[in-house]
This record gives C-alpha cells, sequence and structure tokens, in this order.
C-alpha cells in the first residue's frame, strides 16, 4: 500500500461491534473523545452510545458502540438489538457502512467466532485487535500479517488507550506519522474501511455458516497465526485443575473473600485516621476563628461533621474495589461464576446472574442493568429482585462506624475479629440472596434450571494502570456523591435539626425542639420494637436518598445533640457511650435487608416497565429488615451482651 488515502464525499455511519469486555468502549471513547450521545434504543433499555470523530482533513465519521454480542445469532436483548441494527432490521435506523470489529487478543478462539459472521455480511470491515499489551505478556505472539491474510480483512493491532502500535502502523501502511494516538486510530480506520470495500465479495465465497464450520475455521487461522497458542492453553488449563475443583475451589474462593475483608480493616487504619484528624483540625478552625452563630453550626455541625463522617471511610472502599478489580481483570471472576453456577441452580438461579450480582457488591443499579446479559425474562427477574440484598459499597461506612464502635479490635488466630464480623455480614447479605431466590423459585417464578454457558478468558497479569484507573473513577465516583446529594441532604438535614429553635425555659437540646426532633420522635415508636431510638430514626428517612447519607445523618444529629465533652467526641465513640450493643447490631441487621435507595427503585421500574416490582422489592426489603431487626435486638438483649 502507498500513502494515498481513498476518499468519499459522504460522512460513513461506522460501528463498533464485538464481544463484550473486549474493550470496544474504551475505543469508542478514544475516537469520539466528548463528541457523544447516550440515550436508549426505541422500546428497549439497551444503551445507545452515539459518536462523532474528524479527520485530518476535516471530514467527519459517525461512530456508533452497539452493544457487546458473541454471534449474530441472538439471545439477549442487547445481541438482538445488534443483530437487528446490523441486518438493516429496525425501523427508522440504518445499516451500518462499514464495521470495526474489535477483538480481545487474549480471547482470538471465541472473538474470531463472531468476526467471520460479521464477515458474511459483505460490509467493509476493519479489525480491532485490541489488548495486545496483555497478549505479548501472557506469552501470545500474533503474526498479524498472516491474521489479516486468512481473514481476508485488515487487522489494526491496538492497545485501546496505548496506541503507539497506531502509530507505526501508520507509518508502515499510510507513510504518515503522528504522536497522536487518537488521530493515529482515526485514520489507519479511514483508510482501511474504505480499502476493504474493493475486496470483501471475496470473502462471500464458501464463507462458514454453520457452528461446528466455524470452529474449524477459526482452529484452521489459529493454528496459522497463533501456533504457539496451545501452550498458553495448557497453562491456563493448569490453574483451572485448581482453581476450578469443586472442592478446593471453593474452598480457595472462600479464602479469598476472608482475606479481602480482613484487609479492608486491616490496611485502612492509617489514612482513616490521617482523614479523622484533617475533619478535627478543619472544625477546630472554623470553630475558633468564627464567631458563634448559624454560619458555624452549619459549617462545624452541617458540612464538616456530616461530609467528614462519610469521607472518612474512603479508604475502605478502595481497598474492597481494589481486590475485586484485581480478580475481575486476572480473569478469574468467570471461574468463580461457574464454581457457584450449581450452587445458584439449587436455588432458581442461573449462573449468568454472578457477574450483576457481583457487580451490585459496588451498587445495586449496575449490577441490575447487567442482568440484561440473561436471556431467559424469569432468571433475569429473579436477578433483579435479589441483587440488592448484595452488599453494596454505600453500606460499608455504616458498617465500618459500628464495627469499630462495637466489636473489638481482638485477634483470633490469623484473622482479625472486626474483619470475621464484616465478612460475617456479606456472607449474611449472599445467603439471605440465595434464601430470597429459592422462595421465588417455589412460588411464582418456577423456571427450570437452565446450566451456564459461558467459554473462559484466559489468565492475564492485571495492569496497573488500568487498576489505578479503576480505583480512581470509583474515587471520583464517591466523592462526587459526598459533595453533591449528600451534601445538599446534610445541609437540608442541619436546617430541619436547627429550626425552629427551643422554646423558653427548654432543658433539652435544641434539635430535640427542631423539625428533625419532631420527626424523629413521630417515627420512635415504630422502630422502638428492635432498639432504634428517635436519633436512629432521624437517620434512616435520609438514607432513603443515599445508604451513606445514614452515617452523615448522625454525625450531624449527634453534633447538635451533645454537649460539652461529648461534642468533642469522635461519633463512634460517641455511639459506643450511648447506645446498647443490641442496639448497634440490630441496625447492623438492619442495613442487611434495608430497603433500597430510590433510585436503585427508579431503575428497577426502568428495566421492568412496570412499578409492580420496585413496590414489591421495597415491600420485602423493608419486612425482612424489620424482622431480622427484631430477632437481633431481642436474642442479643437476652444473652445480656449489653
Amino acid at each position: 500500500m502507498n500513502g494515498a488515502r481513498p476518499t468519499t464525499k459522504e460522512t460513513p455511519y461506522i460501528a463498533l461491534v464485538g464481544n463484550p469486555n473486549c474493550g470496544k468502549t474504551a475505543l469508542f471513547n478514544l475516537l469520539t473523545g466528548a463528541r457523544q450521545k447516550v440515550a436508549n434504543y426505541a422500546g428497549v433499555t439497551v444503551e445507545r452510545k452515539q459518536g462523532s470523530a474528524q479527520l485530518s482533513d476535516g471530514r467527519l465519521l459517525s461512530v456508533v458502540d452497539l452493544p457487546g454480542t458473541y454471534s449474530l445469532n441472538p439471545t439477549t436483548a442487547d445481541e438482538t438489538v445488534t443483530h437487528d441494527l446490523l441486518m438493516g432490521l429496525r425501523p427508522g435506523e440504518a445499516a451500518p457502512k462499514a464495521i470495526i470489529a474489535v477483538v480481545d487478543a487474549t480471547n482470538l478462539r471465541m472473538n474470531l467466532r463472531l468476526v467471520l459472521q460479521l464477515r458474511e455480511l459483505g460490509k467493509p470491515m476493519v479489525i480491532a485487535l485490541n489488548m495486545m499489551d496483555v497478549a505479548r505478556t501472557n506469552g501470545l505472539h500474533i503474526d498479524i500479517e498472516k491474521l489479516a491474510h486468512e481473514l481476508k480483512v485488515p487487522v489494526i493491532p491496538t492497545i485501546a488507550v496505548d496506541n503507539s502500535l497506531l502509530g507505526r502502523w501508520m507509518s508502515e501502511k499510510l507513510g504518515q506519522t503522528t504522536e497522536n494516538g487518537r488521530q493515529a486510530l482515526l485514520e489507519a480506520a479511514d483508510f482501511a474501511l474504505n480499502s476493504a470495500a474493493t475486496h470483501t465479495t471475496e470473502t462471500l465465497l464458501n464463507a462458514p455458516s454453520s457452528m461446528l464450520t466455524l470452529q474449524k475455521e477459526v482452529a484452521r487461522v489459529l493454528a496459522i497465526a497463533v501456533p504457539q497458542g496451545p501452550r498458553v492453553q495448557r497453562f491456563n488449563h493448569g490453574i483451572d485443575a485448581v482453581v476450578m475443583h469443586p472442592v478446593w475451589g471453593l474452598v480457595l474462593l472462600a479464602g479469598l473473600l476472608l482475606m479481602i475483608f480482613q484487609a479492608v480493616f486491616s490496611w485502612a487504619n492509617v489514612p482513616m485516621d490521617a482523614i479523622k484528624w484533617g475533619v478535627s483540625v478543619a472544625g477546630e478552625f472554623f470553630t475558633a476563628h468564627m464567631p458563634p452563630g448559624l454560619l458555624q453550626s452549619l459549617l462545624v455541625d452541617g458540612v464538616i461533621a456530616g461530609l467528614g463522617g462519610v469521607v472518612i471511610f474512603l479508604p475502605q472502599i478502595l481497598i474492597l474495589f481494589f481486590f475485586i478489580l484485581l480478580l475481575e481483570n486476572s480473569g478469574y471472576l468467570p471461574r468463580a461464576a461457574f464454581l457457584l453456577d450449581n450452587v445458584m441452580g439449587k436455588v432458581g438461579l442461573s449462573g449468568r446472574a454472578f457477574i450483576p450480582l457481583l457487580s451490585s457488591f459496588a451498587c445495586a443499579i449496575p449490577g441490575i442493568m447487567a442482568t440484561r446479559t440473561i436471556p431467559n425474562w424469569r432468571d433475569r427477574l429473579a436477578t433483579i429482585m435479589v441483587a440488592p440484598l448484595m452488599t453494596c459499597s454505600a453500606r460499608l461506612p455504616l458498617y465500618a462506624l459500628l464495627i469499630g464502635a462495637f466489636v473489638p479490635a481482638r485477634d483470633i488466630g490469623i484473622f482479625n475479629l472486626q474483619g470475621l464480623t464484616l465478612f460475617g455480614l456479606y456472607v449474611a447479605g449472599i445467603f439471605s440472596a440465595m434464601a430470597v431466590a429459592w422462595v421465588f423459585k417455589k412460588t411464582w417464578m418456577r423456571n427450570s434450571y437452565q446450566p451456564l454457558m459461558l467459554e473462559l478468558p484466559p489468565y492475564r497479569m492485571p495492569n496497573l494502570r488500568n487498576l489505578m484507573l479503576g480505583l480512581w473513577q470509583r474515587a471520583v465516583i464517591f466523592l462526587s456523591r459526598v459533595g453533591g446529594i449528600i451534601f445538599a441532604v446534610m445541609v437540608l438535614l442541619w436546617f430541619m435539626s436547627t429550626f425552629p429553635g427551643p422554646p423558653d425555659g427548654a432543658t433539652g437540646a435544641a434539635i430535640q425542639y427542631s423539625f428533625a426532633g419532631m420527626l424523629g420522635h413521630a417515627l420512635e415508636p415504630l422502630f422502638a420494637p428492635i432498639g432504634f431510638n428517635w436519633e436512629i430514626s432521624i437517620a434512616l428517612v435520609p438514607g432513603m436518598a443515599a445508604r451513606e447519607v445514614a452515617v452523615g445523618a448522625l454525625s450531624t444529629v449527634y453534633a447538635l445533640s451533645a454537649n460539652g465533652e461529648d461534642a468533642a467526641q469522635a461519633l463512634g465513640p460517641l455511639l459506643a457511650h450511648n447506645w446498647s450493643t443490641a442496639t448497634a447490631y440490630s441496625l447492623l441487621a438492619w442495613y442487611v435487608f434495608a430497603p433500597q435507595c430510590i433510585s436503585t427503585l427508579v431503575v428497577v421500574k426502568r428495566e421492568t416497565n412496570s412499578w409492580r416490582y420496585p413496590a414489591l422489592m421495597a415491600a420485602y426489603l423493608f419486612g425482612l429488615a424489620y424482622l431480622a431487626s427484631f430477632i437481633t435486638f431481642r436474642t442479643v438483649s437476652a444473652l445480656n451482651l449489653g
């Protein structure tokens, strides 16, 4: 090829197509930057991402990131949308003029099946061979020229966010140089797409159609382009012999989870102490340099006490997510899904539910949205209904607060009692989800068990840069919630806790006579049987907006309620002084099942297209939370544990 690039007068409509988790969205973001729109396809909840990219000569490329699919034989809503768009079957939606097939270089055996099916469509196409750095780390050396020759489709090596390979491709194929990775991808894709149009008809001759034929063709291509592939495969199988063992695999999984929760408490002490010191210094500074009054109270008792009580738990959240991202990037999580598939099947859940449920440990919202990959509606609905029982990160601040205040920091062998308690709370959530799913299976969701069919990705060394990027994104999301909804709720709660002021001759704390105090005392009879006082009753209400708010609400309420030396105490010691152990454990039990935040209920409505299911979810979660708290409070009280 020479440096001349074919030109077209019209703006091409290019579709990015690939298996889930192949790096397709990362390339889409690289191509389009800020020039993108996100919406839903008409009639379905499947997300639509469309954007534009400008070439160096000023021409525009229109780019659409299609939902991930494993084949052109759709089994889920996402795959159906991708199939119908590629075939031009969606009303009002034009078929793309060209395709960029994004392929995971570490899992060619699975990805190439889709490539062969896409090739049959006869559209101009180019393969973006992504994750080349990971493939090389795993010992996979792919002959790009041979792969392109056998597939009869141009192949561009890419590393999603690091595009030095693209620069070299441009130099070799186009006779151009650039230090801009994004521009390299744009120019390379434009050239390759236009070039592909001249020979796509060749690919229709003897095109494989049956799955068996596809498998044989994939094996033939891999034998030529990746001759050392079987050696890497044997390495993966050797590890799987232990990791996927029906007994030792489960023991390993339990050990990994236990280690993670130990680390959440053990590793976070130093950064948490630093944040606690910073919050204390900020409060003392404003107290010393501002005259007493409403503004000082707002800053010290409302903003600093409320937000500081939530931010302090950021290190524990990041440690938890570090391990989750580590397991995900290593290729272990799909193996965990297989290990748990049989157990989940016995309670009426598909093995495919594992990934959505695991996502719910971060937040129930993405977990519920991830159920779109489950083809059977009843399986999907069952997963949606139990996803909130997974212990989301929003619960962690309250768990950490109460465990730190009421559970001794004592070692039991190699384990820490506080870490074991946190592990127990997560296990309680998991077993509760299994129990609820079993009840659904035996009642109104009767369905036959469908074994999980999933191809396992190869093991790979997690990329430190990607891990740090994932943690940074998680921190930004958490802090944006702190600076957004939590800040707003804290200011509102301070106002309700401050006004109206106490009447003349009042002897109690001012907050008792405020709007918040009135609300807390009104709710107290409802929650008194489970050991909750009026301060806790206040915190439960804003906790419906975001669960993290409950900790900030308690900080604000007790900052405004405390007098003298108590006002200077951290929240944990203050609660240990004012609450019984039974009350603390009752609140922990409540938050294992606590009714979801409002945003989660809204997402359930959107995914099910009915208010029936979010109403049922809120009702059964509230009932379970109340029952669990009642039993816990009465049991701990009867045992005289405090």
